[in-house]
């Protein structure tokens, strides 16, 4: 992991230092250097916002391949085969479709044993026959010209080659697998065969499957899993992050297909889903806000009223809430309808002391899961939302923007930009949710939790800065310097919130390891109150967490 002090790097958060502090919580609009001009260390002319979108796409590890590369790589490898071992095309397709498209296993088998490799593939070499030959399917004589075979020379008339090779065809991918139609002949069927046979549909069939298997077989290579999406990822493995990202916009784990989850874990990501969609929930609920009929054991909700409860038909037995006795039972002298004096006097003996504990219990976990979950949901709907509105900015308010300030649109590019950022942080912070809910309550937690304000509070200051303070120059009259110093504005912001972010990923990824739990516990009290001021809403804005230097131990 890169050193824990360059986390915070867009902010020391406990310098003394007069610079702008951009997840300080103050309100300042970057106009602290001289002249109320912001100070990013660049001049607003010469931003080149593609600089800004090509460090979204480095130190990637993967290749999006769509269908024209698919097929130019499968080609090449057939190729590659054929030429090394000087065998037909046809034959090395058998070769990579028995070996799942592995070009160096096809090698390390051929060369270690061909006799072996050949008849394992059936790639056989066949009898010369001649003369009038008899189909094997429907044993008519037939001349030698309208006689068919393949290696093993086995003797089929072409159309029940033509019936054998549609019906395979249309039983699924297993026709790259086929076979002699001679019972145990392990002699392999070519693509020759289905060119030279297949009608046009069954053909269009045959090679989409044969493109397919060159990625499902494929263990470096995955289908984009997005709804209608025929684009796939050549992935390098051994590189670290998971996380791709497709031409169709669609983010994945190419390790377990899910949507792009850094900085959790696939495991995490799959308890995670599997806890939403559980019905364990369904029974805490249960537990924490209901009790069972006394006589029928149904569960009843008690949502107001008094503690007179009538159980649905066609039970509709009659019992006391508190103690769960029959009401027969109950009157003034028991308390009557609001209380129970029943109740009172078990729970001082300890009667009720198990069941309640287990109904407290239930609710506390509910409660919590809850909240995390909420503000997990919360934040995927804001992302959808800022996607829609990423669109809304490329297809209306660039053009409009350019027409009123006389910018060209290669100059608005810090716009689109900022909403990709915002976009992707708010990914992360949908993560950090399902993240945190899995992390061990101890020093570290806390610590957690107020970066994860932290970083609330400044994607917020984006969000606001590209959503709100853009409508008014939407709406301007005509150039305006506000408007240049606007773009350089956000830009400055949305730099430092990717920095902020990337750090963040790093380190929750790295399970805070550098933290001093000790340290980040007993020095949040010294942290500056203008530093806390800026915690985001939910359980990120804990403002009892450490502080930046922490981070180090130190």
């Amino acid at each position: 992991m890169d050193s824990e002090d360059d986390l915070l790097n867009a902010h020391d958060m406990e310098s003394g230092e007069e610079e702008d502090d951009f997840y300080s919580g103050e309100t300042d609009d970057y106009n602290d250097s001289e002249g109320g001009e912001p100070d990013y260390g660049f001049v607003e002319e010469d931003v080149d916002d593609s600089v800004m979108i090509a460090s979204h796409r480095s130190q990637v590890n993967y290749v999006v391949l769509k269908e024209e590369d698919i097929r130019r790589h499968q080609k090449d490898d057939i190729g590659q085969v054929s030429m090394v071992l000087s065998i037909s095309e046809v034959e090395a397709s058998i070769l990579l479709l028995h070996y799942h498209w592995s070009v160096s296993k096809v090698h390390d088998e051929w060369f270690a044993d061909e006799e072996r490799v050949r008849k394992t593939v059936g790639i056989l070499d066949g009898p010369d026959d001649s003369g009038e030959l008899t189909c094997g399917i429907c044993f008519e004589t037939f001349p030698p010209e309208e006689i068919l075979s393949v290696a093993c020379g086995h003797p089929f008339c072409s159309t029940c080659w033509t019936g054998y090779i549609s019906t395979t065809i249309n039983g699924g991918p297993g026709c790259l697998m086929l076979k002699c139609p001679e019972p145990s002949c392990p002699a392999a069927v070519g693509q020759d065969m289905f060119e030279k046979l297949a009608s046009k549909e069954d053909k269009e069939k045959y090679y989409r499957y044969f493109i397919r298997s060159y990625v499902e077989d494929n263990r470096k290579m995955k289908w984009c899993p997005a709804p209608g999406c025929e684009h796939a990822i050549d992935f390098a493995a051994g590189t670290g992050s998971y996380d791709v990202s497709c031409l169709c916009s669609h983010s994945f784990c190419w390790n377990c297909t899910e949507e792009a989850h850094r900085p959790v874990d696939c495991e995490t990501v799959a308890q995670w889903i599997r806890k939403n969609s559980a019905e364990s929930e369904n029974m805490n609920w249960i537990l924490a806000n209901s009790k069972p009929c006394p006589k029928c054991k149904r569960p009843i909700e008690k949502n107001h009223g008094c503690m007179h409860m009538t159980c649905t038909p066609p039970c509709k037995y009659e019992f006391c809430w508190l103690c769960l006795n029959a009401w027969t039972d109950h009157g003034e002298r028991t308390g009557g309808f609001y209380a129970c004096n029943k109740y009172e006097a078990g729970k001082q003996e300890g009667r009720y002391d198990e069941a309640e504990k287990r109904r407290e219990m239930a609710k506390n976990s509910l409660e919590r899961y809850t909240h995390y979950y909420e503000r997990w949901a919360s934040n995927q709907t804001s992302r959808q939302k800022a996607m829609v509105d990423l669109e809304k900015a490329r297809s209306e308010k660039l053009e409009k923007l350019s027409d009123i300030h006389g910018t060209p649109e290669s100059q608005l590019k810090c716009i689109t930009e900022a909403w990709l950022q915002i976009i992707e942080c708010r990914r992360v912070l949908k993560w950090t949710y399902a993240y945190g809910y899995y992390l061990p309550d101890h020093d570290k937690k806390q610590f957690f939790e107020y970066l994860q304000g932290e970083a609330e509070s400044g994607l917020e200051r984006l969000h606001k800065c590209v959503e709100k303070e853009l409508e008014v120059f939407l709406v301007a009259e005509g150039p305006s310097d506000d408007f240049n110093h606007f773009r350089t504005k956000l830009t400055g912001l949305t730099s430092i919130t990717k920095t902020y972010f990337e750090n963040l990923v790093k380190a929750l990824e790295n399970g805070l390891a550098d933290v001093d739990t000790q340290g980040a516990s007993s020095k949040s009290t010294n942290t500056k109150s203008s530093k806390t001021n800026g915690g985001g809403k939910g359980k990120g804005s804990s403002k009892s967490g450490g502080s930046s230097k922490n981070l180090d131990g130190n």
